[in-house]
């Protein structure tokens, strides 16, 4: 009887522990004195000589050990961040009745970004519907368009303003990403019932449908890569690396075909978090060069494991994670990896703001590739806000707070050593 009691005791204890320190997670964050200045300062002008546009390049890029480099070894630092919406239920980027594409192209260069994530599905490129005109009301010109025109317009938007683009498989069901929907877990999805998935294709359909979208960019140079499948996973390690790489080889190398001077871009497995199969079985392409490996990196990350999610670690906990996920890759000068997706909300949390901290500081410290999600400040689906945003609803006015201030200087790390690498 004591001994049932005692444990009882024991177990209230632990629960109550787990408690408050969750609870803690979500008190909110007061912004620092760096964060109110730069919001009271404004952006600082973008750096024109960073944009594929610049003199300075000479395409097409290459990868050169940890580095993206042009025809002259000049480093392109992918300073990036994620359009999203084509991927999703409406089939178009978001903002597309707000916004003129171009004025929206305009706005991410004049925060800096010199290159853009954009996002597709595979049900996108299957129905390739006429887009409801209400959705382009700011795009009036692009009335009476299908999905697949309307995406090629964007690209040619962002891509006139000198900005590089990187299209992304992101799912193959026209929805949010990512759940536990296994239909969407992997780039194909034909071992499963048939009942099972409202949408279903074989892996050859999905590089059918890779080349189908990249075939209307072989003539824009800077239509830099191809993002070949956003956060691949499994159960209980049911996605292997060695899987996951032979598909990405079957289709980097039908895409490099048609042109081979795109890079191939690679996330890790369980869902863009683990690249360390690489060190034993880089990915191979029939093109030397062509790979860059992709990890994303957000707050509920580390999830399971004993040190925790990443919103709980301390910095060295969080920095020999990121080594042993990825960052090997970098700082043992094998391979480039973007770190294609992470974000925070703009009223974070104290889980959130040390999640974003260690992060960023990390990330500076390596002078790391990196692509923010997302630029969209409503979410396709009932108009949504989305909170990790870094535009107000009208698709021009920057969110001056603590991301874009960490951004801005992200933008900048290392451009005295790249220079001093570049020319050496």
């Amino acid at each position: 009887m004591y001994i049932l009691l005692l444990s009882a005791l024991i177990a209230s204890g632990f629960f109550l522990h787990l408690y408050r320190a969750e609870a803690a997670l979500s008190i909110p964050w007061v912004p620092d004195r760096s964060a109110r200045l730069f919001s009271q300062r404004g952006l600082p002008p973008p750096l024109d000589d960073t944009f594929l546009s610049s003199p300075e390049y000479r395409l097409p890029l290459r990868t050169r050990g940890r580095d993206i480099v042009d025809q002259q070894g000049r480093r392109f630092k992918l300073s990036s961040v994620n359009w999203y919406g084509a991927s999703d239920e409406l089939f178009i980027p978001g903002g597309l009745d707000v916004c003129h594409r171009d004025e929206i192209a305009r706005t991410i260069r004049r925060m800096g970004f010199n290159s853009v994530r954009l996002p597709y599905s595979d049900e996108m490129v299957m129905t390739n519907p006429t887009i409801l005109p209400h959705l382009l009301s700011a795009n009036r010109d692009l009335v009476g368009s299908r999905a697949l025109d309307v995406l090629e317009a964007v690209v040619e938007a962002l891509t006139a303003q000198g900005i590089a683009v990187i299209v992304n498989n992101h799912i193959t069901s026209a929805t949010w990403c990512c759940g536990a929907d296994p239909c969407d877990a992997g780039w194909a999805n034909d071992h499963l019932p048939p009942m099972m998935c409202r949408v279903r294709q074989t892996e050859e359909q999905w590089v059918q449908h890779w080349e189908e979208v990249m075939r209307r960019f072989v003539g824009n140079p800077l239509v830099v890569g191809a993002d070949l499948r956003n956060e691949v996973r499994g159960v209980w390690g049911t996605m292997t690396w060695d899987m996951w790489a032979r598909a990405a080889e079957r289709a980097g190398n039908a895409l490099l075909k048609l042109n081979k001077d795109w890079l191939i871009i690679v996330g890790g497995t369980e869902s863009g978090n683990d690249l360390t199969g690489v060190a034993k079985r880089p990915v191979v392409l029939d093109v030397p060069d062509r790979v860059v490996y992709s990890a994303h990196v957000y707050s509920w990350s580390g999830w399971g494991s004993l040190e925790g999610r990443y919103s709980k670690r301390t910095y060295p906990s969080f920095v020999q994670a990121m080594r042993r996920n990825w960052a090997y890759l970098v700082e043992g000068d094998i391979a480039p990896v973007w770190v294609g997706e992470f974000g925070a909300p703009d009223k974070p949390g104290q889980g959130d703001a040390n999640y974003w901290a260690n992060l960023l500081r990390y990330l500076k410290a390596i002078d790391a590739d990196f692509g923010y999600w997302a630029i969209n400040p409503r979410k396709p689906k009932d108009n949504e806000q989305e909170t990790y945003s870094l535009v107000e609803d009208d698709w021009v006015t920057p969110v001056l707070d603590y991301r874009m201030k960490d951004l801005t200087e992200l933008m900048r790390a290392g451009r005295k050593l790249v220079k001093e690498r570049d020319y050496a």
